[in-house]
């Protein structure tokens, strides 16, 4: 099952995103406890319906997660699209078996990522 649960095709509205959050910030929380106390970790989303509604808004200010703003929808403007797909893409190439070996590479090429990378993204 992925963080957000959605290995069946339901479609994302808002309170399944709210859930997908609320496992997102306990996983946070729990790996990164050091990140999340100080707030030094911030949410990077899309402008998409789910991540909009008023109800995502009050429960992201409630709990005090800070959100990065996306710009308004441009393929230009993504910074996933542009900078961290592809790089990751380029690892990967070759190394998709199952998908437990996928979430593992994955991780790994998202570990190598530096504090440089995203600012030279960015």
């Amino acid at each position: 099952m992925s963080l957000f649960g959605n290995d069946n095709g339901q479609t994302i509205n808002q309170a399944f995103y709210k859930e997908a959050l609320i496992r997102l910030r306990d996983k946070v929380k729990r790996n990164h406890c050091e990140l999340y106390e100080n707030g030094r970790w911030f949410l990077y989303h899309d402008n998409a319906p789910s991540h909009t509604a008023v109800s995502i808004q009050e429960f992201l200010s409630e709990k005090n997660i800070p959100v990065i703003p996306h710009s308004p929808y441009s393929p230009d403007l993504a910074p996933c699209d542009f900078f961290l797909f592809p790089k990751i893409k380029m690892k990967l190439k070759g190394r998709f078996d199952n998908i437990p070996t996928i979430h593992k590479n994955v991780k790994v090429e998202l570990k190598k990522l530096t504090v440089e990378d995203f600012q030279h993204c960015f």
